[in-house]
């Protein structure tokens, strides 16, 4: 196996968090760079990658064959535009960009360039998310009618001297958790037909929008996307219900507080949901009425990086594709207008 040289354009919290540790832990990869402006933070869990003070320095090194493009989400673009000009392969975190066509510049960059491409969609491995995903294929539940899902978090102040908390382009927290629901909704049932969506801001003196509740129509039935930062006492995560039966699933996948507390990604018990959160089914199989839990699927946020580097060094095909994460920042910029207009938009 040989290892793919890798740069982090950011240590903040995807960094720090995410990227940084779980590349760290994979065999496949040799993290070797990490841009800091003004710290030296990441030496002190890893002492012997360089640190550099600016993003000048990667895109020139010609060492480094993967950069992971994890900046402010107006820079996506720009940076990630770079990387592949320089002729390095790129993990973009999402959100892929703040426009469509910004996400389109990059696709057609990445064609021409012949370098793998992708967005950090990393919650398409969350084990609650594997679960859902079983029901839906094997129509444990017969057709969808209803399917409902919500990212809430209990945040009743507003984060000092961070740029997520300022208005600008592609701030606010459709694009912020907004662009992991919808990319889970796509995954399941593809593009909708139309989205009608209200936004908004919920706690005193924000800038940006800390709520929404879109409804994405599909064929016979519809999603309903919600989150807030002022949800105290969560609700379902899931909600789905089919002309057989309902699945209902509470709690988050583990892994983003594992890593947190610095656990090491792979370890016993890594992505394991606690069985007090796994789903409840209530369906028919036949003639037979059934009713129970799931076990939740295991996490597995490796299983991302593993694709990433089968893609570079095997020619395996990829397995989030930048035109799905392109998808989801067409349904974003239809919510923004769904909401200035209030009304349904075509998609």
């Amino acid at each position: 196996m040989k290892p793919i040289t890798t740069a982090i354009l950011s240590y903040g919290m995807s960094g720090e968090i995410f990227h940084a540790p779980l590349l760290h832990a994979h065999a496949g990869f040799t993290l070797s760079t990490v841009v800091q402006r003004n710290s030296t933070k990441a030496n002190i869990r890893y002492p012997d990658i360089k640190i550099v003070r600016d993003v000048d320095a990667v895109m020139q090194d010609e060492t480094i064959e993967l950069i992971i493009v994890n900046t402010p989400n107006g820079t996506h673009y720009p940076f990630a535009t770079r990387a592949l000009e320089a002729g390095k392969h790129v993990v973009v975190e999402k959100p892929f960009s703040v426009t469509t066509a910004e996400a389109e510049g990059m696709i057609a960059l990445g064609k021409k360039t012949g370098k793998l491409l992708t967005v950090f969609q990393n919650r398409r491995w969350d084990g609650d998310f594997l679960t859902l995903k079983k029901v839906v294929q094997e129509k444990l539940l017969g057709d969808v009618v209803e399917f409902e899902l919500h990212y809430d978090r209990y945040r009743n102040y507003i984060e000092a001297n961070t740029w997520k908390e300022e208005s600008a382009p592609g701030t606010g927290i459709l694009y912020n958790l907004g662009s992991h629901m919808l990319d889970q909704v796509l995954v399941l049932f593809g593009m909708p037909a139309e989205v009608d969506a209200r936004m908004g801001v919920q706690r005193q003196g924000g800038q940006v929008d800390d709520y929404y509740d879109i409804r994405l129509q599909y064929a016979g039935f519809h999603a309903i996307v919600k989150s807030s930062y002022l949800v105290r006492e969560p609700g379902p995560r899931y909600i789905l219900h089919g002309t057989k039966g309902s699945f209902i699933k509470y709690g988050l996948d583990p892994q983003e507080q594992a890593l947190k507390e610095g656990k090491q990604p792979g370890s016993t018990s890594w992505g394991y949901d606690p069985k007090e959160y796994w789903g409840k089914l209530n369906t028919a199989v036949g003639s037979v009425h059934v009713e129970g839990v799931i076990e939740t699927e295991l996490g597995n946020y490796m299983a991302y990086y593993d694709n990433i580097y089968e893609v570079i060094r095997d020619g395996k095909e990829l397995m989030v594709k930048p035109e799905e994460s392109r998808d989801g920042i067409k349904i974003i910029e239809a919510c923004g207008e769904s909401n200035r207009l209030r009304k349904a938009i075509k998609v």
